[in-house]
């Protein structure tokens, strides 16, 4: 460890992200990308970008974006936070706030990002445990806290939460802020945007990295009151004035404003899920519901560790998680295109018979 860091950094354990590998020809099922490009409109839009402009500094306040996110989700331009990525999004969330005297509260199994943002900004926090059937369970946080936050559908298990749970716990948890984090509600899941106008302490994070083909645009955002959008607005203003740069804020409003592409290509990948949820099945696998774009799914007889490396030596990369041990044998695998299901089901018919 170094003489020079600050006491912090000894204590923080990094977040670790999907591995992204440098090997080509391969089946990448393991970040949860998009399989299909970003909306036409999209590619246009950036190239128009590509200017003698970028020599000037963006917009510090994305006011175009914020207002066609306003717009399709009918709300106003001040109930819009903008950052690089909903990483960014969720890391001044947790500094704004969801750091008081009171734990913070999330479940045991779900975004791992979460108890890294704790540790890094020193917040105190307690984990409640899913049900038998991995299943959030909002009874269960009804208990003194300094915020709540979980992901719906939830990551890494896809089950989503139905929307009137979540409106039964804006109105028992009112005294402090409830976030709800859906990056992966586009594909099937019913969003909690609408409640906003109802519940003051309501925060919905989205980002455009899943159902719009972005992830590699870095832009996500939060919605919810004024109020606490201008808290965010306070921490981002005092960390970076300039989150999303021209490529970004010209890339995000075409996608939010192609609601035809978008709208396609969801749909393909909800039906390619149904689909190789009922060929996994047929293979032996348990699948745990889905409003993702991804599944959950551990075989009856055979070891997440030994299925993940034999995908991996056919070129097939998924997602195994080694702890709690309770998920072990679970491979989280990623909605891809028609043809990389086939491959993967392909691949693990061959093994297991």
């Amino acid at each position: 460890m170094s003489q020079f860091w600050s006491d912090i950094v000894h204590q923080l354990t990094p977040y670790v992200p999907g591995e992204q590998p440098k090997l080509s020809n391969l089946t990448k099922l393991n970040t949860n990308e998009n399989p299909y490009p970003p909306s036409p409109k999209v590619l246009e839009a950036l190239k128009a970008q590509a200017a003698e402009t970028l020599r000037l500094y963006p917009d510090p306040n994305s006011d175009k974006l914020k207002a066609a996110i306003a717009e399709y989700h009918g709300l106003n331009s001040n109930q819009v936070f903008v950052g690089n990525g909903s990483d960014e999004v969720l890391a001044h969330v947790f500094q704004a706030l969801l750091k008081h005297d009171k734990p913070l509260l999330f479940p045991d199994i779900s975004y791992s990002f979460y108890p890294v943002y704790c540790g890094l900004y020193q917040i105190d926090f307690e984990t409640i445990a899913l049900n038998a059937q991995f299943e959030i369970d909002l009874n269960d946080y009804a208990k003194p806290n300094g915020g709540i936050i979980f992901p719906n559908p939830n990551a890494p298990t896809g089950i989503p939460l139905a929307l009137e749970k979540i409106e039964q716990l804006l109105k028992s948890n009112t005294r402090s802020v409830v976030v709800v984090d859906e990056a992966y509600v586009d594909f099937g899941t019913e969003s909690a945007v609408h409640l906003i106008k109802q519940y003051p302490n309501l925060l919905v994070v989205h980002t455009l990295s899943k159902s719009r083909s972005l992830a590699g645009l870095r832009v996500g955002y939060a919605l919810g009151s004024p109020d606490l959008i201008e808290a965010l607005i306070r921490v981002k203003d005092s960390f970076n004035s300039y989150p999303i740069d021209r490529f970004a804020e010209a890339g995000a409003i075409a996608a939010m404003q192609d609601k035809a592409y978008f709208e396609e290509t969801r749909q393909k990948v909800m039906a390619t899920r149904q689909s190789l949820i009922n060929q996994m099945q047929a293979l032996g696998f348990d699948v745990l519901p889905s409003g993702a774009n991804f599944i959950f799914a551990k075989h009856k007889t055979r070891a997440g560790v030994e299925l993940t490396a034999h995908l991996r030596e056919q070129g097939i990369i998924v997602r195994q998680f080694k702890s709690p041990s309770r998920i072990a044998d679970y491979l989280r695998i990623t909605i891809g295109t028609d043809a990389q299901s086939a491959t993967l089901i392909s691949c693990l018919t061959a093994l297991l018979k």
